[in-house]
Parts: C-alpha cells; structure tokens; sequence
C-alpha cells in the first residue's frame, strides 16, 4: 500500500496555505495599501497626538486630543497650502507657457562659446527632440485615453478621505489592537518574540516616517534658500518637486536633480553651480542628514535599497517604491529577531536533571 509522509504533507500544506494568503493579498492589494498609508498617517501624528495628552488633564480618553491634532493638521496644511501652494501653481504655469520659447532660445549657438561646445548641444538637442517625436504618439493616444481615467479618479477620492478616518481609529485603539495579537499567541517565548518584533516594528515606522517628513521639509527649506542666492528662476516650484519626490527612495531625489537642471538650463541659470549643489547636498544628506534621523532601524546596505526600489516598481509602480525600504527593513528586524531567538535557545544551558 502507498504510504503518506505526515510531514510531507504538512510543508505541502503550509505551502498552499502561503501561496493562497499571498493571492489574497494580490487580490486586496489596494485596499491593503490604503490601510498601510492609514498607519503611517498615524505614525506621521502621534508625536502631536501624545504632546495634547500630556497636556490635557487627567481622567480622559485620547479623543479630545485626536480631535484637536486634527485640527491643527488641518489648518498647518490649509496655511501651507495658501502660502506656498498658490505660489508654486503659479509659477508652473508660467514655465509651462515659456519652456518652448526657452528651448528654442537654449537650441541657438552662443557665440562666447567654443564650436565643439555648440556642436555638442545641438547634437544633445537633436536627440532629445528626436525622442519627444517618437513619443508623441504614444502621447496622443494616452491623451485620448484620459477620459476613461477621470471615471476612475472620482472612485479614488474616496480613499483619500477615509486615510484620515482610518488613522483616527488606529491612534485611538493602537493599545487594543497590540493586545489583541498578543493575545492570539500563549505565554512563552514565541509569545515574547512576538512582544520584540511588534516593538522594533513601532521604532522603525514611528523613525522612518518622522525622517522623510524631516528630510523632505529640509530639501525644500535648502533648495529654496540656494535657488534665491543664485537666482534659479522658478525656485519655488523646483524646491516643492525636490521636497515631495524626496518621500521615493533613490528614484526620486534623482528625478528632481535631472528635473532641476533642464529647468535651470532652459531659463538661462547657473547650471554648473547647480549641479555642484546638488551633489554636495545629496551627500549631506546621505551621509550626514539621513543616518541621524533614520536611525539604526533603517540601516540597509545602498545596493539592497535599489534592489528594492526596482522590484517595488515593477510589483507595485510608485506605491512599490515607496514602500520598499519600510518593508525590507520590517524583514530585516524579523529575520534578526528571530536568528537572535534561535542562537539565546542554543546557547541557553541546559537545565539539570536531578535524580
């Protein structure tokens, strides 16, 4: 008779029940993505949200001071946006009415310059020019396709106003929730791995969002001062780019620098001032900036980074990228815990018998 391994069996079923939970994931993938933006909106407030509990009195819940962070959030960003937003509208608009004329201008031969230099830019335009023709029907028929698109932009409005509700119940039952997987897990060292996990898990997200929001604000705050020294122009349109691209790993920082200098060479700026203040900033804050405010949770070797990036883009597209570097440091805690677990049980001694 044919026998059945029971422990084949049982890899075999592990096996189908974590291919099936990942299909389901696939399958919830937006939803999941919402609820994972939710958590860190809620990690981005919580240092408010303790600073008005501490202040508060006594003898309440944390709903009076969830509801007053909500509203100095909501008027931080009605403020900004009146301020710089308007600013930054206005000056898109204005690039994007001049950049031809610009282009045209820059396609001129300067005649301070020597000819290989004109040369040069001529060929570098031509190309450029070349590759705008090729992609211009690629460009008509995504124009066309746009109309279909604005359906579904409506249906995802309704995300973004439920992020906001869905921290709000994350900030407030955070505790009861923690308990709760606890609880699934009995009393015993899996239950206190589980304990240390769910912790460094807290430090990284609570480390890793307060740095990108200090990262961005000081890309912005650093661009804006140095493009009114120069005088770049659109400096504040180019500092926002900077500030809201530094929030995707690797990718985005490159694409404001690559960005930066088309506008400055178009407009007739500084471009080779320019471009030494973008690599002396970029490694500040790689180097210098970055480490102190991440912290050691984060630390992940550059080339694991844009290992990450790349699959996050081709799994995910820009939600990917954003959240390659969390999820593989989540990995790396996980995997660190649990190989610190298995060599404190092996080098545990043993408990003596008596007899």
């Amino acid at each position: 008779m044919l026998g059945v391994n029971r422990r084949a069996a049982q890899y075999a079923w592990t096996v189908a029940l974590v291919a099936l939970l990942l299909y389901l994931v696939y399958l919830v993938r937006t939803t999941l993505f919402v609820f994972i933006l939710a958590l860190l909106f809620a990690y981005l407030l919580s240092p408010l949200v303790n600073l008005l509990d501490r202040a508060l009195p006594t003898n309440r819940t944390r709903t009076l001071a969830l509801g007053l962070a909500y509203v100095i959030f909501v008027g931080v960003v009605i403020i900004v946006g009146i301020q710089i937003g308007s600013r930054v509208v206005d000056e898109a608009n204005t690039l994007a009415k001049k950049f031809p004329e610009m282009l045209a201008n820059l396609e001129r031969p300067s005649p301070s310059a020597p000819p290989v230099i004109n040369s040069l830019k001529q060929q570098i335009l031509g190309k450029v020019q070349g590759q705008i023709t090729e992609r211009s029907g690629d460009i008509v028929a995504a124009v066309s396709k746009l109309g279909l698109k604005a359906i579904t932009v409506a249906s995802s409005l309704i995300f973004v106003a439920i992020i906001p509700i869905l921290a709000f119940f994350f900030l407030k039952d955070a505790h009861l929730i923690r308990q709760h997987i606890l609880d699934m897990v009995e009393d015993g060292p899996r239950r206190e791995l589980l304990d240390d996990v769910m912790a460094d898990v807290h430090l990284l997200l609570a480390h890793y969002m307060r740095a990108l929001v200090l990262l961005s604000a000081a890309a912005f705050t650093a661009y804006n001062i140095f493009f009114l020294i120069v005088g770049v122009p659109y400096g504040v349109l180019l500092g926002a780019l900077a500030g809201m691209l530094e929030f995707i790993p690797m990718l985005g920082p490159f694409t404001a620098g690559v960005t930066i200098l088309i506008v400055a060479a178009v407009s007739g700026g500084p471009v080779l001032t320019v471009l030494i203040f973008l690599l002396v900033y970029r490694l500040f804050q790689d180097y210098i900036l970055s480490p102190q405010l991440m912290g050691q949770g984060v630390e992940l070797h550059p080339l694991l980074v844009l290992f990450g990036v790349f699959a996050g883009a081709e799994i995910a597209g820009i939600a990917g990228t954003f959240l390659s570097v969390p999820v593989l440091a989540l990995v790396r805690i996980v995997y660190l815990r649990i190989r610190r677990a298995r060599l404190g049980a092996h080098l545990a001694p043993e408990t003596p018998v008596h007899l």
